[in-house]
């Protein structure tokens, strides 16, 4: 796709970023990670870049707050309109402004409480879509691109579209919708939906099979000027019924606007060589990976209580469900555990796999700790602490672990599908260029076979098992990479998505 430099480079971009959750602010999974360093990267390269997020009620920082705008957002024809503030926050690279409407976000926990989300979610996040495009007009910000993101901001294409499609304030404003994971489509009643009441005449993006739902994440996909995935294949397998569970026609609709770009790690966070929560730092070189895996492997196992031994350790830390592919490791687990190996598994989440793996944990406690918990820290040292990181998932659009993984010298066991296929190697299809172990079918015994696979190699070819060890230290996922693709599809080639603006700078 060809790229107008001379427009990257003299012509930045306004870009307004939104997302419901960023890194050092409020995270529970990889979304924040991407609405951090994406937006860090763009405005890098020189953008005008802002962010837009709620203010929850523990999110970072919020101390250090301050108040840059105190409004209303109005809803018409209805005569009632909702209070709010624009705060700002403390962010040296990228401004960031959480919206604070204590009704919507002043509550213990970002989405949901115990396991059951909270019952008004759809009308908190019309709210976010909402105010995010009626704060830009009160503070003057008009962004050439509005970048959304999952279901949470899947309005606001709508909006631009509906609402504000005579505006001249976002006359020129085009709209990109990421999909993190389209397992999560935003179904709510018709009643969540008031600050948007427009929406509701929108027949054909209400939910499958029940006219009184709509869904924030179909919205989004029908309006948006782009929609990306955040890797390659992910964005294959969104155009499948399994894949894209169950919203295939509305990809298909889209194929020609449809993008796959793999997200990027960040390696100030994640680099071996600087990681302040490991016991030993450690480089690519071979003295001195293999003394900082064996001293970061005893400190694991110390932190874990398991026996402090030489034996290869095969680590996990994820959130429990059935995606990452807990409901397939279970029943070979204890299988596998007959092999002279340690396991370790970090996480929080679905009740019924935590108690599964404590009961595994209780009568194998020599060589298996289950951790119930979710701690940044400990998930640094089991990267750098183990040989081996499973994510056999069920599916994963992009996945980070496996390349926080590859950076410590961790090999990764996963299964093909989404990023993961995009991002490891496989041993056993390219062995010169392998990083990883990957395998096909979602089943309990292939993943056996396959950890089973990886055992061998460890024991039987210890030299080979060190050299896919340095391979996977010197892939590199950089973030400023894939903010390069990320212009390419606002900016370049047949589908720009706007030429329009690059057109217009020019011949300013």
């Amino acid at each position: 796709m060809a790229t107008k430099k001379t427009s990257l480079t003299k012509h930045p971009l306004k870009i307004l970023f939104v997302s419901s959750e960023v890194e050092g602010f409020a995270k529970t999974g990889g979304l924040a990670d991407v609405a951090k360093s994406l937006p860090a990267a763009l405005k890098k390269m020189g953008h005008d870049v802002r962010i837009v997020m709620p203010f929850y009620q523990t999110i970072n920082g919020k101390d250090n707050a301050v108040a840059i705008l105190s409004t209303e957002l109005f809803v018409e024809p209805q005569p009632f309109a909702v209070n709010y503030q624009v705060m700002q926050l403390d962010e040296s690279n990228v401004p960031v402004y959480a919206l604070d409407a204590p009704q919507y976000y002043d509550r213990p926990e970002l989405y949901a409480e115990n396991n059951q989300a909270y019952a008004d979610n759809g009308e908190r996040f019309t709210f976010l879509s909402a105010a995010s495009l009626d704060l830009c007009e009160k503070l003057g910000f008009q962004p050439d691109v509005i970048h959304c993101n999952d279901w949470h901001t899947g309005l606001i294409p709508f909006l631009l579209k509906t609402r504000y499609a005579e505006s001249n304030f976002f006359a020129k404003s085009k709209s990109v919708i990421t999909i993190h994971n389209a397992v999560f489509k935003g179904v709510f009643n018709y009643d969540q939906y008031s600050l948007i009441p427009e929406l509701i005449q929108r027949r054909y993006i209400n939910a499958e099979m029940d006219p009184s739902h709509i869904s924030m994440l179909k919205a989004g996909v029908a309006y948006a000027d782009k929609v990306n995935a955040v890797s390659p294949n992910y964005a294959s397998e969104l155009l499948t019924h399994l894949g894209s569970h169950g919203m295939e026609a509305d990809f298909q609709n889209r194929a020609k606007d449809l993008y796959g770009i793999v997200n990027g790690c960040d390696y100030d966070d994640w680099n071996p060589e600087t990681d302040s929560y490991i016991k030993q730092k450690f480089k690519a070189n071979k003295v001195s990976l293999a003394r900082g895996k064996k001293a970061c492997r005893r400190d694991l196992q110390k932190q874990v209580n398991l026996p402090e031994i030489d034996v290869p350790v095969y680590g996990m830390v994820c959130r429990l469900t059935e995606q990452k592919g807990l409901h397939y490791l279970i029943p070979v687990l204890e299988d596998f555990l007959l092999n002279d190996v340690q396991v370790v598994i970090v996480g929080t989440g679905d009740p019924t796999l935590a108690s599964a793996l404590r009961d595994i944990s209780e009568q194998h406690s020599d060589k298996f700790a289950f951790v119930e918990t979710y701690s940044n820290p400990l998930a640094h040292c089991v990267e750098a602490g183990v040989d081996f990181f499973m994510m056999p998932s069920e599916f994963e659009p992009c996945g980070l672990n496996q390349m926080y993984s590859l950076a410590y010298g961790t090999l990764p066991i996963v299964r093909s599908v989404g990023g993961l296929k995009d991002t490891v190697i496989d041993y056993d299809q390219t062995p010169q260029v392998a990083t990883g172990f990957i395998y096909d079918a979602p089943t309990p015994e292939a993943l056996l076979i396959k950890l089973q696979r990886s055992l061998l190699l460890y024991c039987q070819r210890p030299q080979e098992f060190k050299r896919l060890q340095q391979n996977a230290m010197a892939c590199k996922f950089n973030w400023d990479e894939s903010a390069e693709q990320y212009l390419d599809m606002y900016l370049g080639g047949e589908q720009s998505l706007v030429n329009e603006i690059c057109n217009d700078k020019v011949d300013a």
